[in-house]
């Protein structure tokens, strides 16, 4: 049997505590009166099934590029800030667990706003689906269809993760004495659980707190109705109106969907964290775990050498669904992972050696032609390998596909483990054909590339796509996957052209991490994060699950 439903097989027909009459859709004029009458704008959209998408906003106007078309005041936004301040304040103060997930925090916020008919937020809850697409609803069949792709272990402890916290929460609700006036004592369901961290894991996002001193995650109505497409975040937070606004990613006219960009997601975290898969996903890639060996007789070289560049010598990495399929970051390790004792010692010892290690993730300055083939040659087997391990073929993927009868859940898993083999047959042949290019210069003898010192940290020629040092480079891309959204560390400097918002936040998985927790630079770029251990407090906090 499938871990889910060992799991969680006797409490899946329980159903939900609380529903509402009708569908969700006869409940938007109520959304669009409530949000305009406390301050949200409401003019040039409308919320419209769009079928295969689901409902989204639809112009009813044009809109411009970089038009402010929406915002929704702080005072219409459910955050942990105002779960504080709710009928959950009291069992907050005293539930450390709570304190440390802002995320569970604003999940059992909704669903004690939910099952109070006179909440200010009614309105808004009223409009969320009844289900998700998560891998939390998936039938186990439909489980199945994501075996062998990297997205099934952080499937596994998604299930383990929220059953357990249902068990612990279900135990606190009936015999914690500040869970006494909960709405939630008397009918406390794990479909409701599985309601509302759905719920919160698809549309959480961060903002600062009013006086802008650290961030908050927050549900913000309205603007969560908007379905995600490639470019870049156009959605901030004001902090001197106090309201999250979004300007138009592109021209849409009168009957365009609106879109907004999510962030630089791949599909893994699409289908984990957002319950859909994205086509022609420009940001999707698969990870590859690369480390060096301590039986290694140079990895104290190496692993000098790699420290002075800013990278670890055990690291999860990425090969990307654009070209080229692999990062300055990358190239600079497999660089120093092919080296050989000589070209290690010139890129330690001697006056260029700096010069040396600054070069390292330029694809335009090899090492050497001999290093160039053997880096190419390892990422090739490599890949090969992880193809391998897939019990299915591309051909046969497509063939599944083609069949009517499949559900909307098991297409988005196929797709998955489909794209996944693409990104990793393509890196199979990219590295090949470079592999043979270089193989061809060491064959001819050809003089290597030789720098200008105006070339020096310069990290372009076609592998990365940033013009600074490899150093800055990672921060970057450390910078980038973490949505746009710099408020963590810089809360002071929001703005709305300068800050992003993304809907749904996948670095902030369902019970795993705390709120003000921050990844490691490879953990942001390349996983999902579900089973991250917390540091400090959190130890203590994971001991009680």
């Amino acid at each position: 049997m499938c871990p889910k439903v060992a799991l969680v097989s006797n409490m899946d027909d329980i159903g939900l505590s609380v529903t509402f009459d009708g569908k969700r859709e006869d409940y938007f004029p109520d959304l669009m009166k409530w949000a305009s009458e406390n301050g949200a704008s409401v003019e040039g959209f409308e919320m419209v099934n769009f079928k295969e998408e689901g409902f989204g906003l639809r112009a009813t106007r044009d809109i411009k590029a970089e038009e402010l078309f929406l915002w929704v005041p702080r005072k219409l936004l459910m955050t942990v800030e105002s779960a504080k301040n709710s009928i959950l304040g009291p069992l907050y103060s005293q539930d450390r667990i709570l304190q440390a997930m802002g995320n569970i925090a604003l999940a059992f916020h909704l669903l004690c706003e939910r099952a109070s008919p006179n909440s200010f937020w009614q309105p808004y809850i009223q409009t969320l689906p009844s289900e998700y697409d998560t891998p939390l609803y998936f039938e186990e069949e439909e489980v199945r269809c994501l075996q062998s792709t990297q997205a099934i272990h952080d499937v596994f402890s998604q299930y383990k993760n929220t059953a357990r916290q249902y068990a612990y929460f279900y135990k606190v609700i009936q015999t914690h004495p500040h869970a006494n006036k909960l709405p939630l004592k008397d009918s406390f369901t794990y479909e409701d659980y599985r309601w509302a961290v759905s719920s919160v894991m698809t549309r959480q996002n961060q903002i600062p707190t009013e006086d802008g001193s650290r961030v908050t995650l927050a549900l913000i109505p309205l603007w969560d109705m908007c379905n995600h497409t490639n470019g870049l975040i156009t959605t901030g937070y004001n902090l001197e109106d106090d309201r999250c606004e979004c300007v138009a990613l592109q021209d849409f006219q009168a009957g365009d969907q609106i879109y907004i960009f999510y962030g630089t997601r791949s599909n893994a975290e699409f289908v984990i964290h957002s319950g859909f898969f994205f086509d022609n996903n420009s940001h999707d890639r698969v990870k590859i775990k690369l480390g060096v060996s301590k039986s290694d007789r140079l990895y104290a070289m190496k692993a000098e050498v790699l420290a002075r560049a800013g990278i670890p010598t055990s690291s999860v990495f990425a090969l990307h669904f654009t070209e080229p399929p692999i990062s300055a970051q990358l190239l600079a390790f497999l660089r120093v992972f092919c080296m050989t004792e000589e070209e290690l010692k010139e890129h330690l010892l001697g006056d260029s050696a700096i010069d040396r290690i600054f070069t390292l993730g330029n694809s335009e300055f090899p090492v050497s032609w001999d290093n160039e083939v053997k880096l190419w040659t390892f990422l090739e087997d490599r890949a090969s390998l992880l193809l391998k391990t897939y019990k299915t073929t591309i051909e046969e993927d497509k063939t599944v596909l083609k069949n009517p009868d499949l559900s909307v859940r098991a297409t988005m898993a196929i797709k998955l483990r489909l794209g996944e083999k693409e990104i990793l047959e393509k890196a199979v042949k990219s590295a090949a054909m470079n592999r043979e290019y270089y193989r061809k210069h060491m064959e001819e003898r050809a003089p290597l590339p030789r720098y200008e010192e105006s070339d020096l940290g310069l990290l372009e020629g076609g592998v990365g796509d940033s013009r600074l040092p490899l150093v800055l480079r990672k921060l970057e891309e450390e910078a980038g996957v973490q949505e746009s959204l710099s408020l963590t560390e810089t809360v002071s400097k929001v703005k709305a052209a300068e800050n992003g918002l993304v809907n749904g936040e996948s670095l902030i998985p369902n019970g795993t991490r705390s709120e003000n927790e921050s990844l490691s630079p490879e953990e942001s770029e390349n996983t999902t994060g579900d089973t991250e251990e917390s540091s400090g407090s959190m130890d203590a906090v994971k001991e009680r699950l």
